[in-house]
């Protein structure tokens, strides 16, 4: 980075005044930004102040940060195209959370390149809010005036328009509508007597607030409250607000078409939890308007993973209970001129689309030759679609939108498609299905959602999400985007993951080593420790991408405090002790938790006996100088009992691998080893050791942070040793008492995320194995047949290697 002289010398040479470059200097990390940003402009003289502005505004955004393709966003500015700070954030957001697929179309279609919005539309759209809410402004009076001004600036169809001109317009209209200030305007504020009690008072009347959550900060924070997202028409605003009773009311809206993945867990924990914290409901509702792709093991997973998260819908819906409803609101389109019968082509209609040879947009657009048709001719087709008349592809009812607007999403979407397939809910009914752009919308209203919270590839769709809601003239709920989750190194999409179980790279689904939730939940995470994590993310309306070992770190967190200890050996080698009698015993008192305060974790007694097991690891041939367990020569201590052991000679096999180590126990004097190693003994009357018939070891399943970016394809990224299995493991007896246990549900001290879990599941009898990981049992485990997985490893740095 130049040093401080060098960056005054350029921040001058672009027309910065001395005292801002003194400001700016003030933040390495915006200075950083800026100074690259001059780079990107490829400008050598000065610039306009405003541009100026809008640079040091897009420094801000990056704050350091090296973020690709961002020079869209400079020459944009230069260029004059992008002209106020909201446009440069919103440019600068679509290009973050869009590296691998930006384009300048799309992203001054994203931050309203074009869209020039006359006073006389903003005057207009200011005059039908104030009517909207007349009569709380002329209770309120003056005193309304500057939450007035930020409510104006939410209205979507002002969010382009020039900052400058909203004020003077809501003055000029408070002033028509109330008058000149008079004295019901004038706050006379009374001094009062100093109370001596007063601070006590205050700490005996103060209620709790909420703790501090993603709920009440960030974006989440910054929702409106129920009641507060603008209405076309004011009159649905009340019969929303009498049928809610002005709770919040969310929903979870999965596509029963594929299982959910850790992307999924978010927008489980955004929809229910912020219902939750706010003492509203939350639906779990299935997108299910595609019978061709839809089986009901995604709808039983689904049900199933939201529960295991801890969360209870208040209603579970299907979007085919609407069906006849949404079939009646498709008629009244047509009715009221905004929906015609399409019979164009996939070809065709990308065309019209302005679709260029290349798949991009930006071509010319035009209106297909059916958009003309009259209402009877479209009413009639539509019928014959629902009647059978017409094959898949043969027509479509599209919603007449606006064809001159900048965004896609009002480019005549589809309403209705012909389906020839039965659905599990409705059997032969219909031979016509909505689409998600006609459903979603209207089934929000139907629900009476006061937040529909998505996540920010939607964040095009609000306008044509609104646009239906008004031109049916139904409720328009207010959909919000957030940024999704996403986790390195891995693969989200359903049918790269359908190839790896396909053809065998995986176990299934639920392979650990995938990040489907059924596959997280078979590694043996605890829900808990799943939605800790998202909470300290927080939400925003940037992507977050997280490293799976930060995923990781966080469950190993969680797992510390809420699992028991056992030894286990994964490699073991026999050890006779041969100066103790064949039936010696030493009961060995061994706690579950040393350190823990929980008495749910108990202790249990493991005998020392004249045979025991350690892991090869621990034994040596030779001893050196970063080597401080058993060799001869060198004594080692066996954790908890009371004296060391020592080598006195070794047995191998033809290979030169060891097979049984004599040693003697140095019961004679006490003397401290240098370290301690687990053990198990061999008693046959305890069942001990306790054989395992495979130790699952998972590994990151590809080799690069970016398995799809592979110039052979995402398969070539697989790393072949992604899971190791051992299947001559042993371990203590008494993994039987901590299965019988199981769940412990030990709760995590000042969590909100104790999540009760329930009974009867493998991967919830959890421990950890003294130096190496954390384990539950695998859901192949027979009567006869113990299988482990390993969760996660005990260090950082071992996930790393």
């Amino acid at each position: 980075m130049a040093d401080t002289s060098e960056l005054e010398v350029l921040f001058a040479k672009i027309g910065l005044a001395d005292a801002k470059t003194k400001e700016i200097l003030k933040n390495k990390k915006v200075s950083k930004s800026l100074a690259e940003i001059i780079g990107e402009a490829d400008v050598s003289s000065t610039v306009e102040d405003k541009k100026i502005a809008l640079l040091h505004s897009l420094a801000s955004e990056s704050k350091g940060a090296e973020v690709p393709h961002r020079e869209l966003v400079t020459k944009a500015i230069i260029g004059g195209r992008l002209k106020t700070n909201l446009q440069v954030s919103e440019a600068f957001k679509y290009v973050k959370a869009n590296p691998e697929t930006v384009n300048v179309a799309t992203m001054e279609e994203h931050s309203g390149v074009g869209v020039e919005l006359t006073e006389a539309q903003v005057k207009n759209e200011i005059v039908k809010y104030i009517q909207a809410n007349k009569e709380d402004i002329e209770t309120k009076r003056y005193s309304c005036v500057p939450s007035l001004l930020g409510q104006v600036k939410k209205i979507p169809e002002l969010k382009w328009a020039s900052p400058n001109l909203f004020k003077p317009l809501i003055d000029a209209e408070i002033l028509t509508l109330l008058g000149p200030k008079d004295e019901r305007d004038i706050v006379k504020k009374e001094k009062k007597k100093a109370d001596p009690g007063a601070n006590k008072k205050k700490a005996t009347a103060a209620v709790p607030e909420k703790p501090r959550s993603m709920f009440s900060e960030g974006f989440l924070g910054e929702l409106h409250k129920p009641g507060g997202n603008p209405q076309k028409y004011p009159e649905l605003m009340k019969e929303h607000l009498a049928a809610t009773g002005g709770r919040v009311q969310t929903r979870f809206p999965p596509e029963p078409n594929g299982y959910l993945h850790i992307g999924h867990s978010k927008a489980i924990m955004v929809n229910f939890g912020y219902a939750k914290f706010h003492d509203g409901v939350c639906y779990l509702r299935f997108d299910d308007t595609n019978p061709e792709a839809e089986e009901e093991r995604y709808f039983l997973s689904i049900i199933d993973m939201v529960s295991w998260l801890g969360f209870k819908p208040w209603k579970i819906t299907y979007s085919s209970d609407y069906f006849d409803e949404l079939y009646a609101l498709a008629e009244r389109l047509i009715e009221s001129g905004l929906g015609y019968i399409c019979h164009c082509t996939a070809e065709q209609v990308k065309f019209h689309r302005g679709q260029k040879a290349d798949g991009t947009l930006g071509g010319e657009r035009s209106a297909c030759e059916h958009r003309g048709k009259s209402i009877e001719t479209n009413l009639e087709q539509f019928r014959k679609m629902r009647d059978g008349f017409y094959k898949p592809g043969e027509a479509t009812l599209r919603m007449k939108q606006d064809l001159e607007s900048n965004s896609p999403q009002m480019w005549d979407l589809v309403a209705y498609r012909v389906l020839n397939a039965p659905h599990h809910r409705t059997g032969d009914k219909w031979k016509i299905y909505p689409t998600y752009d006609f459903t979603h919308c209207l089934v929000d209203s139907f629900e009476n959602i006061s937040h529909s919270l998505c996540t920010t590839e939607f964040i095009l769709s609000r306008e044509s999400y609104e646009w239906l809601c008004d031109a049916l003239k139904v409720y328009r709920p207010a959909q919000r985007e957030y940024g999704r989750l996403n986790i390195t190194g891995t693969i989200m999409s359903k049918r790269k993951i359908a190839k790896l179980v396909n053809e065998g790279y995986v176990r299934g689904w639920d392979d650990p080593r995938l990040y489907t939730l059924e596959a997280i939940r078979r590694r043996g995470v605890p829900p808990g420790a799943i939605l800790s994590f998202i909470n300290t993310l927080g939400v925003t309306t940037n992507t977050t991408n997280i490293q799976a070992v930060r995923l990781d770190s966080a469950v190993r967190a969680y797992l510390d405090g809420t699992t028991p200890r056992l030894m286990m050996i994964l490699d073991p080698i026999k050890v006779v002790i041969d100066n103790v009698p064949e039936d010696y015993e030493e009961l060995i008192e061994i706690p579950f938790k040393p350190g823990s305060k929980d008495e749910t974790f108990g202790t249990r007694k493991l005998p020392f006996t004249k045979v025991i097991y350690i892991d090869r690891s621990d034994y040596r041939d030779e001893v050196s100088k970063d080597y401080f367990r058993l060799a001869p020569g060198q004594p080692v201590g066996l954790m908890k009992v009371p004296f060391n052991i020592s080598v006195k000679s070794v047995e191998k096999d033809a290979e030169g691998n060891v097979t049984l180590v004599h040693a003697h126990y140095d019961n004679e004097a006490v003397k401290k080893p240098k370290t301690f190693i687990q053990w198990l003994p061999e008693q046959e009357k305890i069942g001990s050791p306790l054989k395992v018939a495979e130790v699952r070891i998972h590994k990151a399943l590809f080799k690069s942070d970016n398995p799809s970016a592979h110039p052979d394809g995402f398969l070539a990224d697989i790393d072949e040793n992604s899971e190791e299995v051992y299947k001559n493991a042993l371990i203590e007896p008494s993994f039987a008492e901590i299965k019988s246990k199981s769940p412990l549900n030990i709760k995590v001290p000042d969590s909100d995320f104790n999540i009760e879990e329930k009974a009867g599941r493998p991967e919830s009898v959890r421990f950890q194995a003294l130096r190496v990981g954390y384990f539950c049992m695998d859901k192949e485990t027979t009567d006869d047949k113990l299988i482990l997985n390993r969760i996660v490893t005990l260090k950082e740095d071992s996930a790393k290697n």
